[in-house]
């Protein structure tokens, strides 16, 4: 099968059916969330409105299922079953990555699984990579032997998923940073030749587009880290099994810096502003602990009212990503 066909009678529509039923979904999942008191407030409104929390579950039900949809359609029609164990391998990770998500969700933002134990639970989604000897132990022009499967992937796995979860609270930012890095993986796979890491990045992309109508500002749903840990997994995973690792790592710039500011402070400073009285967000603190206070910095200092609002910060953060992406084509391809 060649790539147009594949293009013409796979991806369309299986990305498609991603997209579809996530928009269908998460209105749903919006009501429900509400009766059953799964909401929080929004940080970042004057009012403090309760928002529908956990949102990821739609995502993933439209990404499983288009995903579902393809393996399908090669089995049945094509009567292959090429590359399908390393396709349930990677559903595996971020099914164990969504539990953890949904645990951290439905205990509290707050309250959440203590760090070690997150830290624990999350190293133990590699697993189904480590068992499928997953990606290439040369890297980097080194030959890594058993070090890359039992060291290297759980690694990778445990930094793509909880850093991913750092760049967060800010209507939009989420998922509109996932369709971003994952629509740059979907062509970086598809241009290297890994046609199903393509469709199932897409797949993703296409269930995050339609959460993103629902989850830009002003917000109606949250994400929750039932979206963000899958996602952050998916990003690793796709990385490892694609050997793509370099340019995976350099789309990755923005959530490296994150977590170095961060680390600034100790991992307790949060990234979200202070809402003013004209609904502007100003600096929480007087130093720097996240790129969303690097955003509120650049937007006060250069626009000409030398004001910040909430749905600039994921736009200025989102040019950045895009810059970094780009800038990652020119240098490896």
């Amino acid at each position: 099968m060649d790539n147009l066909t594949f293009l013409g009678i796979l991806f369309i529509p299986i990305v498609l059916l991603s997209f579809l039923v996530t928009l269908v979904l998460t209105p749903i999942w919006i009501k429900r969330a509400k009766k059953e008191n799964l909401v929080g407030k929004d940080i970042h409104k004057l009012k403090g409105e309760k928002i529908a929390e956990s949102g990821g579950i739609a995502v993933l039900t439209g990404f499983i299922i288009g995903v579902f949809l393809y393996v399908s359609l090669k089995t049945f029609f094509f009567e292959t079953e090429i590359n399908l164990i390393r396709i349930l391998g990677l559903l595996c990770v971020l099914f164990f990555a969504a539990i953890v998500g949904i645990f951290d969700d439905f205990l509290g933002w707050k309250r959440g699984l203590k760090n070690r134990t997150r830290i624990i639970l999350l190293l133990f989604a590699a697993i189904p990579l480590v068992a499928l000897n997953a990606g290439s132990s040369n890297l980097l022009g080194l030959e890594f032997g058993l070090f890359y499967p039992l060291i290297i992937i759980p690694i990778a796995i445990l930094g793509t998923t909880s850093t991913y979860n750092f760049l967060a609270g800010y209507n939009g930012l989420e998922a509109g940073q996932g369709i971003l890095i994952l629509g740059a993986l979907s062509i970086v796979t598809f241009v290297t030749g890994n046609l199903w890491l393509s469709v199932i990045s897409a797949c993703m992309v296409a269930a995050l587009l339609a959460f993103y109508l629902f989850n830009k500002y002003p917000a109606k749903v949250f994400p929750g880290d039932t979206l963000t840990y899958p996602v952050g997994a998916l990003i690793g995973a796709i990385a490892i099994l694609g050997n793509v690792e370099k340019i995976a790592i350099f789309f990755f710039i923005p959530y490296i810096l994150e977590f170095f500011l961060k680390l600034r402070g100790k991992l307790k400073k949060e990234s979200f502003g202070k809402v003013q009285k004209d609904g502007s967000i100003e600096m929480q603190y007087p130093k720097i602990y996240g790129l969303e206070h690097v955003a509120i910095r650049v937007l006060k200092k250069f626009k000409p009212s030398h004001k910040a609002y909430e749905w600039e910060v994921p736009i200025l953060i989102n040019v950045f990503q895009i810059g970094i992406i780009l800038i990652g084509f020119w240098l490896f391809f």
